[in-house]
């Protein structure tokens, strides 16, 4: 079997698969209707400087975010650590950890931690709160592994571990992303395609759920506190498809300006484009932005803008990236990301 089919059969399972499972948004938003939500947000301050434009990108451990299959053109050992100032100050944070492996390939280890902070009980009968505190705590811990299938070809895939709670209740599950990425050839154009976040449905547990039922209250004389449980609906999680192309536009060896582009397909909501621009300054400075949502109804803002400094010590290369993204009536939201490559 030539190299060429090969990879069209992993196209075609991948974009088969993806389609598949979330072919029933068709045009019409499902907003709210998946849990997980926090596995929708991009880490890497690079990446969403770029308007999350990646499914077609490489060259950083953190974007296996967005294609899993990116990690097998990694070819040195990469620490990242990602900080976002999500919403509402909400504390998101996002770790990666790539080991290429001679004759095998590259594996990874990842986490993902969000957490709200504490925040007041507040009730029907006590609005201004009961005296008590609660917090929202979302984590996702996983392993990754990709390989170059060819010279040009790379395929990988993420299995993570996910878990959510809210007070006293929780879910916990299981996801899987995988996804290709095909260099037509080098420093030239790259296509990739990705499914993130692919699993089974899940639902809240806990004593939050527990309650005593009056089954008649109009009857006097019966047992008005029976205990009992309330049942929660199982919810999908957040699937997004991924198609990303990007070409270098190489103007000299310290002047290179990369536009990427991806078509987003999630199963909560309709399709969308990203876009981005990246400008390469020296080896050293880089310039990024890019507007993301693109022909989404109803989105808050769009407008992503972003800058990252390399610096090279002995066999270290040192990366800090900065983003910020306009939410319009949310306001903005900053992300900040480091990493050292050895």
């Amino acid at each position: 079997m030539n190299k060429n089919m090969v990879f069209s059969k992993i196209i075609f399972v991948i974009i088969t698969t993806a389609m598949f499972f979330t072919s029933t948004v068709s045009g019409q938003s499902k907003a709210g209707t998946t849990i997980g939500q926090f596995l929708k947000i991009g880490p890497s301050a690079k990446i969403s400087a770029l308007a999350s434009a990646g499914a077609s990108l490489s060259g950083e451990a953190s974007l296996a975010f967005y294609n899993a299959g990116s990690l097998g053109r990694l070819d040195r050992m990469e620490f990242q650590f990602s900080h976002v100032q999500w919403l509402a100050n909400i504390d998101y944070n996002y770790a990666i950890f790539a080991v290429p492996i001679q004759n095998i390939g590259n594996i990874s280890l990842h986490l993902i931690s969000l957490n709200s902070g504490e925040m007041d009980v507040r009730t029907v009968n006590n609005p201004e709160g009961t005296g008590e505190r609660f917090s929202v705590s979302n984590t996702s811990i996983g392993w990754g592994y990709s390989l170059m299938l060819t010279e040009r070809v790379s395929v990988g895939f993420q299995a993570s571990y996910i878990s959510e709670s809210i007070w006293n209740s929780s879910y916990s599950n299981f996801a899987l992303s995988m996804g290709v990425l095909y260099q037509v050839a080098e420093n030239s154009l790259q296509l990739g395609a990705s499914v993130s976040n692919f699993g089974p449905r899940a639902g809240y547990s806990g004593r939050d759920l527990y309650i005593d039922f009056d089954f008649d209250p109009d009857k006097y004389g019966d047992n008005d506190g029976l205990p009992a449980e309330l049942r929660t609906d199982e919810y999908a999680l957040p699937t997004i498809f991924r198609v990303g192309v990007s070409y270098p536009f190489i103007f000299s060896d310290d002047y290179v300006a990369t536009l990427s582009v991806d078509a987003v397909h999630p199963n909560d909501n309709v399709e969308s484009i990203n876009t981005g621009v990246e400008v390469k300054l020296s080896n050293y400075v880089f310039l990024r932005g890019g507007y993301r949502g693109l022909f989404l109804e109803d989105s808050e803002g769009g407008l992503v803008l972003g800058a990252g400094i390399n610096a090279e010590l002995i066999s270290y290369l040192f990366k800090f990236d900065y983003a910020w993204a306009d939410y319009g009536r949310l306001e903005n939201v900053h992300r900040f990301t480091v990493g050292v490559s050895f």
